[in-house]
Parts: structure tokens; sequence; C-alpha cells
């Protein structure tokens, strides 16, 4: 087999179970892509390459004597934000420069259990509170199309990785975006499942904005990916029982109706290509057959504000801004204007305000999902975040429009907020400076197969990274 850097989890697997290929010869090719990209592309902060090479021989072994698990011999990387015993931890912040985890979070340990082997941490923004990834401790992890513009946020090491073919499978986490803007932004697949799918640890895993997941390069190694991941744990009161398994996709969508929105109602603006890639995939759909409507969800901007900002600055904002206290002259100008916008966003918010700004949200909407199958939008408006800008003190234009606050930009966040919605990220094309675009599709709550059905549609109508030249840093 040729490209072995690029080969897909799928057909991986497929060549360790007719012995056409090993573990060993797939590892050897990942470590090899990765010592060559890395010194650009910075996507691990960790590595166990020689370990990761022994593993891969007893999983060849595995697979000879019959007792090979489900992605046994996948060279996998895990974002720095969950713990592995035994392993750096350091969130991408000097803060824990020197801890070292001594317990293994419940999605690491499903892909280990599952056979994957873990050969590289990789990069995240300081505790995971950017959609970019850079750090003090890490540096700048930059996008493999284009190493001028970022690979998104905060599972940012993970996309970048997958696009550059450092790896196989990459694992991720998104509480406003962090799996799917990172996917858009490197052109690869990601999926957040509905709130509860894959189990998260407490105390963030008690955050209904909060999903674990992961990242691959096409919808079928996603799916694949994703039957490993979930199911009920015992750490996670929430996580849903009974385990969810995706079966075979059918990559069929003749008669499905489904809608496009491109920014409802003007939240969030969109640069050109954004918009011409969006339409190009609605129309790819309707060649295959579906009926795509256009459709215009028109979300109250400040209603959308107040919710995002009571939210984060009581949660997730909140812990931030509390080793912003104790810690800032360690801390990251990004993570410490995350904590002091989310306090300016939350303004006179209560905690029934934010509650009621998301039920509005759903209202709005409900009817389009009760009346398709899947909506489809933008993950984010922006053709690129430029990788060495921390957008801490100055905001983005998108669209001609001049945003407050760079995060603005991202679409995402609409889809934590309706935590049960299950959404892919697919590629849907590039802007002219090289970086892809990417695709939500999003699903009726709890629906989890319908995206992956649509997303391998749109994959067999237009293929993304099939071809050797449509990959980045060759040569």
């Amino acid at each position: 087999m040729s490209d072995l850097a690029y080969l897909s989890a799928a057909d991986a697997l497929a060549g360790f179970a007719a012995r056409e290929l090993s573990p060993v010869e797939l590892m050897d090719a990942v470590i090899a892509r990765a010592e060559a990209t890395e010194p650009t592309v910075n996507a691990f902060c960790f590595t166990r390459y020689d370990e990761a090479r022994a593993e891969a021989r007893a999983a060849e072994a595995r697979w000879l004597d019959g007792t090979a698990r489900p992605l046994e011999g996948l060279p996998t990387a895990i974002k720095d934000e969950m713990p592995v015993a035994g392993q750096p931890w350091s969130m991408g912040s000097l803060v824990y420069r020197d801890l070292v985890a001594d317990e293994t979070s419940p999605l690491a340990q499903r892909m280990f259990d599952a056979g994957c082997i873990q050969h590289a941490r990789a990069t995240t923004p300081e505790f995971s509170c950017a959609g970019f990834t850079q750090s003090r401790i890490h540096g700048v992890t930059r996008n493999p199309w284009n190493p001028e513009f970022g690979v998104g946020g905060s599972s940012g090491g993970s996309g970048a990785a997958l696009a550059a073919g450092s790896t196989t499978l990459a694992g991720g986490s998104d509480i406003g975006g962090s799996i799917r803007v990172p996917a858009s932004f490197n052109g690869v697949v990601g999926f957040k499942a509905p709130h509860g799918r894959v189990p998260c640890e407490p105390p963030f895993g008690l955050d209904l904005y909060c999903h674990n997941g992961g990242l691959a390069r096409t919808v079928e190694d996603m799916r694949l990916f994703q039957n490993a991941l979930a199911g009920p744990h015992p750490m996670d009161h929430r996580s849903l029982r009974p385990k969810l398994e995706l079966g075979p996709i059918v990559a069929d969508v003749t008669g499905m109706r489904i809608a496009v929105c491109l920014d409802f109602g003007g939240l969030v603006p969109l640069d050109d290509e954004v918009r011409a890639n969006t339409l190009a995939a609605a129309d790819a759909l309707r060649a295959a057959g579906a009926d795509v409507r256009e459709v215009d969800i028109p979300l109250d901007r400040a209603g959308f504000r107040a919710a995002m900002g009571y939210h984060f600055a009581q949660i997730f904002g909140a812990w931030i801004g509390g080793m912003v206290a104790e810690h800032r002259a360690d801390m990251t100008d990004h993570a410490i204007a995350f904590a002091e916008h989310m306090v300016q966003l939350q303004g006179e918010t209560t905690g029934y305000g934010q509650i009621e700004a998301e039920s509005e949200i759903w209202n709005a909407v409900a009817p389009v999902l009760e009346e398709h199958e899947a909506l489809l939008c933008p993950t984010v408006g922006t053709r690129g975040l430029v990788a060495d800008d921390e957008y801490a003190d100055h905001g983005l234009e998108v669209g001609g429009v001049e945003l407050e606050f760079y995060f603005e930009m991202a679409i995402t966040p609409i889809f934590n907020i309706l935590s049960a919605c299950p959404v892919l990220n697919v590629p849907s094309g590039f802007a002219d400076n090289g970086v892809p675009t990417g695709l939500q599709i999003v699903g009726r709550t709890y629906d989890d197969a319908t995206p992956f059905r649509v997303g391998a549609a749109l994959e067999q109508e237009a293929p993304w990274m099939d071809a050797p030249d449509r990959r980045p840093m060759q040569g």
C-alpha cells in the first residue's frame, strides 16, 4: 500500500485483517510524517514514539492470533486537555508545566480499550479556552494547508495532525465548538454528539454545553471512532443509557428534506468563500437527490450573547477567572481576555435570563428541525485566523463586519446551547488563502445517525481528501 500516512482508519483495519498491512508499518509511516511536518505545524506537545512502536508490534500479534479489538493498532493523538496516567498534563498552560497525571480520563481509556495506540499528545490553547491553538508553554500550532493561519481550537492540535497525516484518529472536546472549529479549519471530520452520549469526567462533565468526542479524516472513520467512545460510564451520571451503536452508513439522501441556513438572521457574518462553499455543498446534496431548501432562522443577538455570557461567566469562565486571579503572570493574554470578556457579556443577565434566552433559540430552531430531517449551516464565518495573533486586544473583520470579540465568528455555540442536537462537521471546500471551510450537519435531538448519512452522501458527491494534490505540505 502507498501513501500510508493518509490511509483511512477503515482501510487500515481492513488491511490489518487481511494481513496485507501491519500496524507497525502504519505507525512507522505516521511517525515519519510527523517528523517531517512537526517543525512547521507543531501539533504535538509530547510524543511516545518508541512506546507506540512497541504497542504496534503487540497489536500486530493480536491481529495474527484473532484477539484484535475494534480499533486495534490505529495511531491516535490525545488532546492535552485529557489526563493519561503517568504522562505530562499541562492543559496548554505554564501553570501546570510540571504536572503529571495520576489518572486516565474516560475518553482516553475508551480509546485504549478499543485498541488505539497513542503516539502523541495534541496541542491545545491554554485551558482550552480559545478558537485557535497557541500557548506560552508549547508555542503556536500552524495550519498545514497554510502555516500563516491558525488551526482553530481548542482541539487544534488534533485537527492539524489529521490534516498533516501525523495521526489516523484524534481525541477532542467541545464546549463552544472546540471539535468542530478545528475540524473546519483543517478540512477534516469532527462530531459533537448529544450531551451525554460520550462520557465526560466531572466537574465539566456536568456542564450541559460540554461534549467529548473525536476527529477523523472521513465520515466512516468518525463512525467507527464514535462507536468506540460512546456509552454510559459510572463517573458521569448524565451519560446516556443504553449505548447507541451507529450501524453501517447508507449514503442515500434521496427524498430527504434538508434545510440550509447561512447566518441565522445576521447573527454571524460570513466571508464570501464560506457562503459560496456552503451553498455549493447544498447543491451537491440536491444532485444526490435531497430536497434542500434555504431557510432563515433569525436569532436575537442580545439574547444569544446573554445566554453565552452568563453560562461561561458562571461555569467555564469562572474557573479560568480563578486561575487568572492566582496565576496571571504565567497566563496567556487570550485566556485572560476570555475570562474578562465573558464577565462583560454576562452583564446583568441572571440564571433565569439565560434559560429564557436558550428557550428562545430552541423555539427558533425547533420548527425547522421538525419540518426537515437535518439542518446545514457553516461552522465558522471567517476564512481563517492568523496563526500568531491572540486576538486579545482587538476584534476581527468578517464579511465586512467588525466583530468586537473574534470568537463571534463561530456558529458552533448555537449547538452547545442546543446540546441534545448531534452535529457533524465535514469539509465544504477551500478559501482562496488555502484554508479549508467547514459545514455543520445538524440532526434532530438524539438522532445521531442522520448527520452521518448526510455527511457520507456529501463525501461521495464532493470528495475532499481523496487525492495527493489535495493534501497539505507535499514535497
